[in-house]
């Protein structure tokens, strides 16, 4: 399973019709991400240009971009955007790995 933080902004309508009926979306992302085979690590309300964050673990790539897809066809969002997280091992073993790939910087050369 690989780590996710997605950061939702809603539009105008979704906030009306929330601050109209308010609702904790959480469950409902809840099941939509289950069934694509994920889990939720979890979901705040923040301010500033998101309006929700949240920390998903999904098994592939091509799961968590099918969910983001769904929830931007859905028409409440003015943006959704997805960044994979690497666990601070992968992080490390990516630092290891660009140590001894080869690659030659243009400030290196002579």
């Amino acid at each position: 399973m690989a780590d996710y933080l997605m950061q939702i902004s809603y539009n105008a309508a979704a906030w009306a019709a929330m601050i109209k009926r308010p609702e904790n979306r959480v469950e409902a992302v809840r099941k939509a991400v289950e069934k694509l085979g994920g889990k939720l690590g979890g979901f705040w309300m923040s301010f500033g240009d998101q309006d929700l964050v949240g920390i998903l673990e999904m098994p592939d790539n091509v799961s968590v971009a099918a969910f983001a897809m769904a929830i931007s066809a859905g028409g409440a969002c003015r943006g959704v955007k997805t960044t994979p997280l690497l666990k601070i091992e992968e992080g490390m073993e990516a630092m290891k790995k660009a140590g001894t790939c080869g690659y030659t910087p243009m400030t290196d050369k002579k």
